[in-house]
């Protein structure tokens, strides 16, 4: 919901605080009860960030999620945590967001949900059907099998090192679609750059640019392959994509560097 895991962990603490500071004698589900009490956080917290992103530097990007192959799994299904969806989320209101997510990413009631978020059930039918429409018309497309957004990624990578305009040309789709959040913190393009040629000319044209101790490395986030950027052993991007396993159909560039602090720490071990 909100995009950011310092933002989720703040919510998380807080919904505890409240709860084992209230009476819980009546409470029949313990688990409903902190699901309303995050959901309604959530929604509180998405209010005042709208208010913060409205002075924000550029293009507001979620925070890349880490989930390294091999960790626990996962409750929901790694769709539902891409990046690309994640930022498609960003669209919706707070509420319509928190609507669709407990309905369709959780599984709770029209019901349920409406006394979640202190609404009549019509109103959250409605909500519901609102979000569902914009998310069907926008939603992210993704690759049949892992193995196939794994060759464009690493394609990427190969043609960004040898600065191959050719060969990153042919990966993209004509009208693929590059974002990128500094935040003002670090160099972004401020507007979304379209066209496979303009975005094939930017990144062979920072290949040439980049630093000594560049590298590129593949990893793991938000459940699918990205690129890791490195100078020396500072972490300077992160590189996401939406694929449909034959074409790069967008990119998520991070250069914030306080959104990558997270990652940063968690794959050096600082």
């Amino acid at each position: 919901m909100l995009g950011s895991r310092a933002a989720a962990e703040d919510a998380v603490q807080e919904a505890f605080a409240r709860w084992y500071a209230a009476p819980r004698d009546s409470v029949r589900s313990e688990g409903a009860l902190l699901t309303t009490m995050v959901t309604r956080i959530c929604i509180d917290q998405l209010k005042s960030a709208q208010a913060k992103r409205e002075v924000y530097v550029g293009e507001w990007l979620p925070e890349p999620l880490e989930t390294q192959a091999g960790a626990a799994t996962m409750p929901i299904d790694l769709e539902s945590i891409s990046y690309a969806f994640l930022t498609l989320l960003q669209t919706l209101t707070p509420l319509e967001r928190a609507v669709y997510l407990l309905r369709e990413v959780f599984g709770y009631s029209h019901g349920e949900v409406a006394r979640m978020t202190g609404r009549e059930e019509a109103a959250v039918r409605q909500l519901h059907h609102r979000a569902r429409e914009a998310i069907l018309a926008r939603r992210p497309r993704f690759a049949a099998n892992r193995s196939e957004h794994e060759r464009l990624v690493a394609g990427f990578v190969a043609a960004c090192r040898s600065g191959d305009f050719d060969g990153l040309h042919a990966l993209l789709a004509d009208e693929a679609v590059l974002r990128s959040d500094g935040g003002g913190k670090a160099p972004a393009i401020s507007r979304p750059l379209r066209g496979a040629a303009p975005i094939a000319k930017a990144y062979t044209g920072f290949a040439r640019m980049a630093p000594a101790g560049t590298k590129l490395e593949v990893r793991e986030v938000n459940g699918w392959p990205a690129v890791a950027v490195w100078v020396e052993s500072d972490l300077r991007s992160v590189i996401s994509f939406e694929t449909d396993g034959a074409r790069i159909l967008a990119i998520y560039a991070m250069v914030n560097p306080e959104k990558l602090a997270r990652l940063a720490s968690a794959w050096t071990g600082s």
